[in-house]
């Protein structure tokens, strides 16, 4: 496998890279790494102050794939162009992996574990991780070097943003057992902590402070520290007045994410059917 250190030398050549076979052979390898799960874009850390270790190394591996690869045509029925060094994949019965009939994609260097189930249309970009028994539904993105735990569904058009540039930047990470609403959107680095619940039309980003009722808190992404949505969090969409100039006036307000509660029996219940879905 590519070291880091090659990795890093080859993105530091820029255009002197191109055409590099050492490069490329550097290159093919972390992809090969990225797609058996064994290197990854972040990994769990409990000596961090997330929880999480992002590798930047590893986004500059991506970042010099795109350098590195030429526009290829592709496809039979429809039409496709795209960079040669990222193909899509394939898989095999023997995978354990269900990928429904209807237009569901998985970029090259993407880990996919067995018992994950793709319904159609939906797609996993460069870089993400998504663990065992996780079900990716129609409409449902996982962008760029986005991580998700085990036992995860993304419902019906959830998008979990991507990130490769800024490439010290966090990526997305959902933890084992979330549970992502229809029409969600998570972005910028959040972290998602395991067995939280986002419901329907939640949307989670840097710059929306979330409203934790339950407890009595304002949740904040700060300096290079992202937004940390505590375990079995259940965030449902809400509103926040706005109380100065014309919109106090006109009684306006602005969407906010709010904690109503945390995970108990009753939520369980309800997100039992997810088994027989699978």
């Amino acid at each position: 496998m590519s070291s880091q250190s090659e990795i890093e030398r080859y993105f530091a050549a820029g255009a002197e890279a191109v055409g590099d076979s050492a490069a490329m052979q550097a290159f093919v390898e972390l992809r090969a790494a990225l797609e058996a799960g064994a290197v990854r874009a972040a990994e769990p850390d409990a000596t961090s102050p997330t929880g999480w270790r992002v590798h930047a190394w590893v986004k500059q591996g991506i970042l010099l794939g795109f350098r590195l690869g030429q526009l290829e045509a592709s496809g039979v029925e429809l039409s496709f162009v795209d960079k040669d060094t990222f193909p899509p994949r394939r898989f095999v019965p023997e995978q354990g992996i269900r990928v429904a009939p209807g237009g569901s994609s998985v970029r090259s260097g993407a880990y996919v574990a067995r018992g994950v189930v793709m319904m159609p249309p939906s797609y996993v970009n460069v870089g993400a991780y998504v663990d065992e028994g996780t079900m990716i539904d129609s409409h449902a993105l996982v962008g760029s070097c986005a991580q998700v735990g085990k036992r995860v569904h993304l419902s019906a058009g959830a998008q979990v943003g991507g990130v490769l540039e800024p490439v010290n930047a966090s990526p997305v990470i959902l933890e084992d057992d979330v549970l992502v609403g229809g029409n969600c959107g998570v972005y910028e680095g959040t972290v998602v902590r395991r067995r939280a619940v986002l419901a329907a039309g939640t949307i989670l980003t840097r710059g929306t402070p979330v409203y934790d009722v339950a407890r009595g808190e304002v949740l904040r992404a700060e300096g290079e520290r992202p937004l940390i949505i505590p375990e079995g969090a259940v965030v449902v969409p809400g509103a926040r007045a706005v109380t100065k100039g014309k919109a106090a006036e006109w009684g306006l307000s602005v969407y906010t994410p709010v904690i109503v509660k945390y995970r108990d029996e009753k939520t369980e219940l309800s997100a039992a059917l997810e088994d027989l879905l699978r």
